[in-house]
């Protein structure tokens, strides 16, 4: 440690003896170092995680296809779905909602089909929820993609008992009303359930709620949600959005030192032009392109803030912030509901992704979960559907080359780096983190946010000494490219070999547009 301190402290001294001369002449020079021996945080995988509501085609259609479809399936989940999203080890499933959430209630979803109570989607569309995707199938769900639940309760219109029942429906194995039909319906032992939401967004559509009342609210339900037959429930408090920090100054002040919830929701979408107007989500200038990265960048700052507030009340982290929704909104694409939020994917999604990621990496000491919204066929979703057809979305590929990081310890990253301009704004060109797992591996992610600009970024790697370096790059000839049902590989990762490595220091030919992930190993 002593002699990567030294190291640093001579990297940061010659800096600071260069003439003014020397100075200017490496002003655009894009410097990162990292240090590989002093380990920070674990990346908790569960940053990685996606949110399935019932809007629009996400579950039907797109998860959910049922047991007597053409397509092929395994228990009613359709099986190209269901072997890519293995693919990029989901960590954890959200569920049923987002806003359905506090519209639902769980027992209009389970026992025999023929027999489910039909519900109108009041929230999305007023369509009719047939409740053939309910608990038991999500269950299905999770076990089949190897992942936790993460489950949203009913604080909007539910009740402190029917979200008790719930609780014990799915998890204890006691003699009960609720074990007994837990096992009517064809499910002896219980299920292990890691995440469970007090409400969602219940400032708004969960309740019009103020703090204090939702505070007040959420202590009541979560007295009563129970932790049976060994399973721990990670109860989640409905949390602010954006930059509403009243709201966690209130219920962290309130409740913040006890153990009435073990993580905070935060949620935050990125929208070009405001509600009224968000901009096409594959016809676009560099404006909008710049605007949303611009906005993307917003979520280090937002962290930050609530943060900052948890510290004061939670010195010790012992509380989470979870970002259960997250991601670029646009308009639907046209021909579509509008109350189904379906958009393409392009490249420009696809650096948001990794913005992002590597913003929740940089967090690991507080951020303990996430969640894109949304899985398939809503906002930015990883995957696109189309009867019998399946798409990967750029925005999956980020996920799959970041799974890396899951469960490895963050590492100190300092980067210096020259600024992308648009309209006499000005935003960072690159974004980064950076970890090494149990095996010493050592992993950077990056992005060039410049559309159209190479950047070369040079990389002391100090504390140990690494011999070989692999690299995949994500970049597309457009910033509108986007892979189609008809050429759904417009976009797709390739290996990269825009390195080399010298004497410790790692320099990185970063392409215009492009997402880039490196293993350096001894």
């Amino acid at each position: 440690m002593k002699k990567s301190i030294f190291l640093l402290f001579l990297l940061f001294f010659i800096a600071g003896s260069q003439s003014d001369a020397q100075k200017e002449n490496q002003a655009q020079v894009n410097q990162m170092v990292i240090v590989a021996n002093h380990p920070g945080p674990v990346i908790s995988k569960d940053i990685y995680g996606h949110f399935s509501e019932h809007l629009g085609a996400c579950i039907y259609g797109g998860l959910w296809v049922g047991t007597d479809s053409k397509i092929p399936n395994t228990y009613g989940i359709r099986n190209d779905v269901l072997f890519a999203l293995r693919e990029i080890k989901v960590p954890n499933l959200r569920w049923p909602g987002g806003c359905f959430a506090d519209t639902y209630h769980w027992k209009d979803g389970i026992g025999p089909k023929e027999k489910r109570a039909s519900i109108v989607n009041t929230t999305w569309g007023g369509v009719t929820e047939d409740n053939s995707f309910g608990t038991d199938e999500f269950m299905k769900l999770t076990e089949l993609l190897g992942c936790d639940a993460y489950i949203n309760g009913n604080v909007g219109s539910g009740s402190v008992k029917e979200m008790s029942d719930w609780i014990q429906y799915l998890t204890s194995d006691a003699i009960s009303p609720m074990t007994n039909l837990r096992k009517e319906n064809g499910r002896e032992k219980p299920w292990k359930v890691k995440y469970f939401a007090i409400g969602n967004e219940n400032w708004g559509c969960g309740g019009n709620m103020t703090a204090e009342f939702y505070t007040n609210t959420m202590k009541q339900y979560s007295t009563f949600l129970g932790n049976y037959s060994g399973n721990q429930l990670y109860r989640v408090a409905c949390g602010p959005s954006d930059y509403n920090f009243e709201w966690t100054e209130t219920l962290m002040k309130d409740a913040g030192s006890r153990s009435m919830f073990q993580g905070l929701s935060i949620h935050y979408y990125s929208i070009v032009d405001g509600w009224n107007y968000k901009g096409s989500a594959t016809q676009f200038d560099e404006r909008e392109w710049f605007e949303t990265f611009r906005l993307n960048l917003q979520m280090d700052n937002i962290i930050k803030g609530h943060s900052d507030i948890m510290d004061r009340y939670d010195p010790e982290k012992t509380k989470g912030l979870v970002v259960d929704e997250w991601g670029n909104w646009f308009n639907v694409e046209p021909g579509t509901n509008p109350s189904f939020l379906y958009q393409q994917n392009t490249m420009r999604d696809a650096i948001t992704a990794a913005i992002h990621l590597n913003i929740f990496n940089q967090h690991a000491d507080r951020v303990k979960a996430a969640n894109i919204a949304q899985m398939v066929n809503v906002l930015q979703s990883v995957i696109l559907t189309k009867d019998d057809k399946m798409v990967l979305t750029p925005t999956y590929w980020v996920f799959k080359m970041f799974r890396i990081h899951q469960e490895a310890k963050l590492l100190n990253l300092d980067l210096k780096c020259e600024d992308y301009t648009f309209s006499n704004k000005k935003i960072p060109s690159i974004s980064a983190s950076a970890s090494v797992d149990n095996e010493g591996k050592v992993h950077i992610s990056l992005a060039n946010l410049n559309p159209g600009k190479q950047i070369t970024i040079t990389c002391p790697v100090i504390g140990d000494t690494y011999k070989k370096v692999t690299g995949e790059v994500l970049t597309a000839p457009e910033m509108n490219s986007y892979n189609s049902f008809e050429k759904p590989e417009t976009v797709k990762p390739v290996v990269f070999n825009g390195f080399s490595l010298k004497d410790g220091i790692l320099s990185i030919v970063m392409p215009s547009k492009s997402v880039v992930v490196l293993e350096l190993t001894k």
